[in-house]
């Protein structure tokens, strides 16, 4: 996949001579909502399995524009353009029926797409043969919901996004607590078909948060779902599209390794439900410091194994500004690559945004060079959200940052690695 990541690269030519340009009257819907006709669930927030559900993607705040008003939600999104949906089949689960959901973010309402017996379910199209009872969750995406502003790097941001609602799952999951296991290796191009989406919209990945059932086997469940547009308009990316295809080939998965081991997280859970509920994307810091135990949490909470099918290498460059009792410099994965005083350079790198590059404590940039460019981008993404989590938990702000100069980044970190996100701590 290096070939798509190589032609969606920005430089400080390419900003200045390709700048996007937005037709506002084509600007897509970000909520997707099935017809009437489906029978609908509204949330209880007083209920553990709805309140668990809520804290995963619901809404949280509405801001209001000249353009028009704005809802926030708990997961972050570039641009605020959220291009995920979230679907999931629940069994064996009080208080929720049998069946195969889709979230609906602005009615806070579970929609009933499919009921689900004993004897059939979706648990094969994510590799298992046994019935699994809790939450089977599928991430997709509406690609044009972020094209329209972000053009052909689009998929980078689709993909990255997936991973951050993928960690807010995994936030949730703590409260309960439950272990979560990432899924990458399903049966993508059979359930795009059975859910209708029409080359519009694609499943990313899955998560499990489930227990077998022994001597209980199940087979594949069989619908077709009629197409419901989750966008309102669309324009077809011919280039994203061969990304997406490209990169769901499941061959790739002979190569992947199997990450076993469980994170162990040490949060309050009546505090890290607060934190859930009020993550916010900073939009700029006042050069506060952040003390060395802050840093030492953060950075050994963000290092945790994720429990996966298919573990891709994230490297994690940190460049530390204002760490107090620490030197200032470049660090990979904890160790101390060099000394310097790089605030200003990880602003120049991360678009000129020097309010949060520069003037933020630390400052992240995750590289990869493995080969699966699914599992590998929301594997970052799934760190990025656990970095939100961990510095908000502790009073620190937190923002992402997905326009970066790709090569220049390379340059800096002296690698030749895939450059997949960058993010900025502070206060």
């Amino acid at each position: 996949m290096f070939w798509y990541h190589n032609m969606t690269k920005h430089s400080y030519n390419s900003v200045r001579t390709n700048p996007n340009q937005l037709s506002w009257g084509d600007q897509p819907s970000t909520y997707k909502n099935y017809p009437e006709s489906y029978k609908k669930y509204k949330l209880d927030l007083d209920k553990t399995e709805d309140n668990f559900l809520y804290h995963i993607a619901g809404l949280t705040a509405k801001k209001s524009y000249p353009s028009g008003e704005y809802y926030l939600r708990i997961n972050p999104s570039a641009g605020a353009l959220y291009p995920n949906e979230l679907y999931f089949q629940v069994r064996g689960v009080e208080g929720i029926d049998d069946g195969v959901y889709h979230y609906e973010v602005s009615s806070s309402s579970l929609t009933l797409l499919q009921s689900i017996s004993d004897s059939e379910g979706l648990e094969p199209y994510l590799g298992y043969k046994s019935m699994m009872k809790g939450y089977l969750f599928l991430v997709s995406a509406i690609y044009y919901r972020s094209s329209w502003k972000y053009k052909n790097r689009a998929f980078r941001y689709c993909l990255l996004d997936a991973g951050h609602l993928l960690g807010s799952i995994e936030a949730s999951a703590l409260l309960k607590p439950h272990a979560l296991q990432m899924v990458y290796n399903i049966d993508r191009e059979k359930l795009n078909r059975m859910f209708g989406f029409e080359e519009r919209e694609w499943f990313l990945a899955g998560c499990s948060m489930a227990v077998p059932e022994r001597g209980q086997e199940v087979s594949a469940i069989e619908f077709e779902l009629p197409y419901i547009d989750g966008s309102k308009t669309f324009e077809k990316n011919p280039l994203i599209e061969e990304a997406y295809h490209e990169t769901m080939k499941t061959i790739q998965f002979k190569s992947c390794k199997r990450e076993v081991k469980a994170p162990k997280f040490t949060y309050n859970s009546k505090k890290l439900q607060e934190t859930i509920f009020t993550r916010r994307s900073q939009r700029g810091f006042q050069e506060g410091a952040i003390t060395k135990g802050q840093f030492n949490y953060i950075t050994e909470t963000i290092h945790q194994p994720i429990l996966s099918d298919c573990d891709e290498e994230v490297s994690v460059y940190m460049v530390l500004n204002r760490v107090l009792d620490m030197p200032l410099g470049l660090y990979k994965n904890g160790e101390y690559l060099k000394y310097g005083d790089f605030g200003h350079h990880a602003g120049y790198l991360s678009l000129e945004q020097y309010s949060l590059s520069t003037q933020g404590a630390v400052v992240f940039f995750l590289t990869s060079k493995a080969k699966n460019y699914q599992a590998l981008y929301q594997k970052a993404g799934i760190i990025g959200h656990r970095l939100y989590i961990a510095s908000l938990y502790l009073g620190i702000g937190c923002s992402g940052i997905g326009a970066y100069y790709d090569d220049e980044v390379n340059l800096f970190v002296e690698n030749d690695e895939m450059v997949l996100y960058a993010l900025a701590i502070g206060k």
